[in-house]
């Protein structure tokens, strides 16, 4: 059985090698894209997750904090943690700001006395960590304005994490990393098996002595192999091209990215099953891949999609492994930080790829 693997993958490796078509992934679904980028990709930010750390807890410390709950652009009312619990959520995406008020705000503020506020952002995200500070800002000035009339000011020591210089290349190379993952495997995996539909030879291999499971692995091995060498590729550019700090560890991202490759692979198949050309499986392919990317977090925020978007996004496999890939290389996130993730790709690699396994078993057979 594993020279029969063996000799699949070498024929599947050779088909791609002459076939450029297979690697030129251009397709467009103006539709899809129309409705997509109209509800999905927006450049406001709101609903921006606040922890709240207040050592002085008094009466205009938390009036301050409910200034910057106004207009829906921080989300404050998260219980009062500690210094260790915001860093932890920092690591979990669970916030993406943390505001320390320091002892004595109110009473340096009734003797007139210059107030330092600390502010921390997450910088995964250079556009929306730029909007937010510019967003403490303004509500920070409209509060002296109101509460002391300029004299004296309260001045915010903004710092910014995972990303101080604010590029947002660092932000958009491990997004890419995990779409060209999704697009290479899934895409290569749909149109090599219609292809053989095509040309014929998927029925001469049916009457061959070849079982169903040798078949589905010479077909899906080498595709993820490819994928790994695309996501390697793209992972040496921007460690050495783009100078992206790598914070976590590259065994545990590859084992996670390894676990994702059942759904993607998975997906493949199964638009393999339901198609009869290699065109009808480029345009599913780009279908689901589209939807993929656009609600996966990839370019805008999730929480500034509307409500109805936020729910359809668990059903996203992509939406998981982004928030997998950036918080390994950006904020070196471990097991046990990432466990939610992991497990939602986990019952998604599994499902699909058992189902797509069913279904093509049953068509070659």
């Amino acid at each position: 059985m594993v020279r029969t693997i063996l000799a699949l993958m070498k024929k599947e490796f050779l088909q791609v090698i002459r076939d450029s078509n297979m690697l030129r992934m251009v397709f467009l679904m103006p539709i899809v894209q129309l409705f997509l980028l109209g509800y999905v990709a927006s450049t406001d930010v709101k609903l921006i997750s606040t922890a709240v750390y207040d050592d002085d807890r008094s009466g205009l410390s938390r009036e301050y904090v409910r200034s910057l709950s106004a207009g829906e652009y921080f989300i404050t009312d998260t219980p009062e943690i500690s210094l260790l619990e915001a860093e932890r959520g920092f690591r979990e995406s669970r916030y993406e700001v943390a505001l320390i008020i320091p002892r004595g705000f109110s009473r340096k503020l009734q003797e007139s006395k210059q107030v330092k506020i600390g502010l921390m952002v997450d910088g995964t995200n250079a556009n929306s960590a730029s909007i937010a500070l510019g967003y403490a800002n303004v509500i920070t000035r409209q509060f002296n304005e109101r509460v002391t009339g300029f004299s004296p000011p309260i001045t915010l020591r903004q710092k910014r994490l995972y990303n101080p210089e604010g590029e947002s290349v660092y932000f958009m190379v491990p997004g890419i990393v995990a779409t060209l993952l999704t697009m290479i495997t899934m895409l290569l995996t749909s149109m090599a098996i219609v292809r053989e539909r095509e040309i014929g030879t998927l029925e001469q291999l049916m009457v061959t002595p070849i079982s169903a499971t040798a078949l589905i692995l010479g077909k899906t091995i080498p595709f993820a192999l490819i994928g790994f060498l695309e996501m390697s590729v793209a992972l040496f550019l921007g460690v050495t091209w783009f100078r992206i700090p790598f914070a976590g560890s590259w065994g545990l991202l590859y084992a996670l990215s390894f676990l994702f490759l059942f759904t993607t692979l998975g997906t493949g198949m199964f638009i393999s099953t339901i198609s009869t050309t290699q065109q009808q499986a480029m345009f599913l392919t780009w279908f689901f891949a589209i939807f993929a990317i656009m609600t996966s977090g990839f370019f805008a925020p999730i929480a500034n999609m509307p409500r109805s978007i936020q729910y359809l996004t668990y059903l996203n496999p992509l939406r998981y492994f982004m928030t997998t890939v950036r918080g390994i290389m950006m904020k070196g996130a471990s097991l046990d930080v990432l466990y939610p993730q992991v497990m939602a790709m986990i019952i998604f690699g599994i499902t699909i790829f058992t189902f797509s396994w069913l279904r093509f078993s049953k068509r070659v057979k």
